[in-house]
């Protein structure tokens, strides 16, 4: 019996190196896409134009952000324009080692979807300074902001790793007793 169990712990082992294999080698599909969602979004969209609907709380409009996540930072300078790359790349080599030592799947496909939007975003600003965001959340004809897809896959990937991480302290904490 210990060695059928032996044998299939390796085998769950190799299943999920084998998922964290394949969640790694999705990062450039992620990458990927939200850059040409941005460059469909500057080439069909108007800056700060009239707001097109696209699903319900979602308008497409174009807009441009030289600081981080929601405009904060946004001052369109030399520290925004490059400090912040620096700063992400820097970020995105920590996440890239948090990630090579997960062993939750949960935690290893959140870290994807943050590694992904880190590198999108980071891709994008090195050209001009600035972020391409074309994503209006509006609710009640109010604009909340304005994103694009890399910051819904780094808030989507923090929601995930909080949870995981939290499913994990609350398991510690059921064995310690």
């Amino acid at each position: 019996a210990l060695v059928v169990r032996q044998i299939l712990k390796g085998r769950e082992r190799s299943e999920d190196l084998s998922s964290k294999r394949l969640l790694l080698f999705s990062i450039p599909f992620f990458v990927c896409l939200d850059l040409l969602c941005k460059h469909l979004a500057e080439t069909h969209l108007v800056e700060y134009g009239e707001p097109m609907p696209f699903i319900p709380f979602i308008n497409l409009m174009l807009a441009y952000n030289s600081g981080i996540a929601f405009s904060l930072l946004d001052l369109n300078n030399f520290f925004t324009k490059y400090i912040l790359v620096i700063v992400g790349i820097i970020l995105v080599i920590f996440l890239f080692r948090l990630y090579f030592k997960e062993d939750k799947i949960l935690s290893c496909l959140s870290l994807m979807l943050i590694i992904s939007g880190a590198l999108g975003n980071i891709f994008d600003r090195i050209p001009d300074g600035v972020v391409t965001d074309f994503l209006e959340l509006n609710i009640f004809n109010n604009t909340i902001f304005i994103f694009n897809l890399a910051d819904a896959f780094i808030s989507v990937g923090a929601v995930c790793f909080f949870a995981s991480e939290f499913h994990r302290f609350l398991r510690n904490r059921h064995h310690a007793k």
